[in-house]
Order: C-alpha cells, then sequence, then structure tokens
C-alpha cells in the first residue's frame, strides 16, 4: 500500500516537471517505478557502501558524492561516469541541531576546507564533475542563509571547469504553528536568481540553479488523523493517548518537532491542557502540556 501511494505522489511531481532527490537505492527503484528518467533521479546518499553507488550506476541515475574516500575509489573505478560533489558551507542553520546538516561537526558533505584534497583526486583519477550540491539544513527562514551559501557554492565552483548544474539543496521553512513564520519564497527567487545570473555570467556559462523543495511542498498538503484511545489523569497531567505513535508519525520524537493538534470530533469542548501521547512502549509524545479544545 506504501509503495503505490508513493507512487502516484512521485507521479504527481513528475507531472509538475520535478525530478527526484534519493538517499537509498530503494528509493531510486520507487522513484524509477513513478515514471522518472534515470537523468531525472539524483543519488545523494551518506555513507553508503560502493555496491550501493554500483547498484545507483547500474539504474544511470545522477551520483551525488559526499565524502572524498568514495570519490577517489568511485573515480578509480568509474572515470568516465559524471558526478556531482556535496559540499559542506561550514553553515550552522536549521530549526534544530538534528536538522541542521552543514555545519562543521555534520556527517555530510565535504568540507570547504578541503577542496584541495578533491581537486588533486578529480586530477588524478580524471573524473568529470557535472554538478556542486549543498544542503545546510531544514527550517530555514532567513533568507540570508541560503544567499551566504549561495556564495560559498559559487567560490567553490569557479574550480570546476565544466559544470552543469548547482544544486542548493532545501531547508525552506513551513508554518507549523498557528501563525507561524515561514521562508519568503518570493524574496529568496528574487535574490538567488539576480545573484545566479551574474555568476552564470562571470563563470561563461548558463547552469542549471536546482533546489530540492519537497517538504515545503507537501508538509501543509494533509492531515494526520487519529482516534484518542483513553483519557488519563495523573497527579500532575493529564494524558490522551492515541491509537498511533512514533512508527506513523516520528517527527516529534525525532526532532521535538511542533505539530498543531485539534479535537475534531469535540469542537465545543472547552480548552483544557492535554500532554498527547502514543501507543509504543518507550516515550512516545507528540505534545506536552499543549492546550487543545
Amino acid at each position: 500500500m506504501q509503495l503505490v501511494e508513493s507512487k502516484y505522489f512521485l507521479s504527481g511531481g513528475k507531472n509538475l516537471g520535478s525530478g527526484c532527490d534519493t538517499v537509498s537505492i530503494q528509493e531510486v527503484l520507487l522513484a524509477k517505478i513513478a515514471g522518472f528518467s534515470a537523468s531525472d533521479i539524483v543519488f545523494t546518499p551518506s555513507g553508503v557502501s560502493i555496491e550501493e553507488l554500483e547498484m545507483a550506476v547500474k539504474e544511470g541515475v545522477r551520483i551525488n558524492i559526499d565524502n572524498i574516500s568514495t570519490l577517489e575509489q568511485f573515480g578509480q573505478m568509474h572515470p568516465t561516469i559524471p558526478v556531482c560533489i556535496r559540499i559542506n558551507p561550514h553553515i550552522m542553520a536549521g530549526g534544530n541541531s538534528k536538522i541542521s546538516v552543514g555545519h562543521i561537526d555534520s556527517k555530510f558533505g565535504i568540507s570547504i576546507h578541503q577542496m584541495p584534497h578533491v581537486l588533486r583526486v578529480v586530477e588524478t583519477t580524471g573524473l568529470k564533475v557535472e554538478g556542486l550540491h549543498m544542503h545546510t539544513g531544514s527550517d530555514i527562514y532567513d533568507v540570508g542563509v541560503f544567499l551566504q551559501g549561495a556564495e560559498i557554492m559559487f567560490s567553490v565552483a569557479k574550480n570546476f571547469k565544466n559544470l552543469d548544474y548547482l544544486d542548493f539543496g532545501s531547508g525552506f521553512k513551513v508554518p507549523y504553528k498557528p501563525d507561524d513564520i515561514a521562508t519568503d519564497i518570493e524574496e529568496l527567487g528574487e535574490k538567488i536568481s539576480q545573484r545566479f545570473n551574474e555568476f552564470c555570467t562571470e563563470y561563461g556559462k548558463n547552469l542549471t540553479l536546482m533546489f530540492e523543495p519537497g517538504k515545503f511542498l507537501v508538509s501543509e498538503a494533509g492531515y494526520f488523523f487519529a482516534k484518542a484511545n483513553v483519557v488519563k489523569t495523573t497527579t500532575s497531567s493529564v494524558f490522551v493517548g492515541l491509537d498511533t505513535g512514533l512508527n506513523h508519525l516520528i517527527r516529534p520524537m525525532f526532532y521535538d518537532a511542533y505539530h498543531h493538534i485539534v479535537n475534531v470530533t469535540n469542537t465545543d469542548e472547552k480548552p483544557r491542557i492535554y500532554t498527547v501521547v502514543g501507543y509504543i512502549c518507550e516515550t512516545d509524545t507528540f505534545a506536552v502540556n499543549r492546550v487543545i479544545h
């Protein structure tokens, strides 16, 4: 069932002219089932084996490499296959530390300070670098963070003479709370377009500008319904126990993420303070001391 739902969701994105960013070979295969061509699929894994990269090569998708040792191995094995390189811009950004992935201690990407090493590997293996990729974090509302990252990307890109595209990743913030703020996409679009076009002129070639707005597009596109199994009053809290748990919605436990909760069956109830929990046999909390009608 999940495969079928994902297939039709992805097909909808394909019809709008999007591509797919994938992090596992399974996601690559799912994207192909949904009808995406290999050239529209970017494989951006973190820490996978060279064997999994080989599977992606056989599928013909675009390969995005985020560490020097794999870049060297891949260059020795497939010097004629173009690759993208994921850089780490050393920018701390995102809603919290768990979704900040472009800082100096992050496992993702190759440090901008390691570019001399990267260039030696590329020169030694003869590897063709067709693109550069960067992703600083999620839930970023400050347009200036994206522009700061763009300048770092442009600086690195000058070291590679035959690029086809620059992928600035994602991180656009959506309003999870009532009256919450979101990334000003219009402002970002105007400013990044102007600066990108200036860079292309400097570079001497019109490159493709890529973003990965997936979460920004779908986070407000649906509702998650659950039934209250029990209301449990203790000496300190009133718990609402649901017929679901972190197995169905892991973000609150993973990221301390806020999701607005509404009582859809008793809308006339007086507001009370509840802690909403799931049925998994460990701390499984959706909301703590939340005012719910």
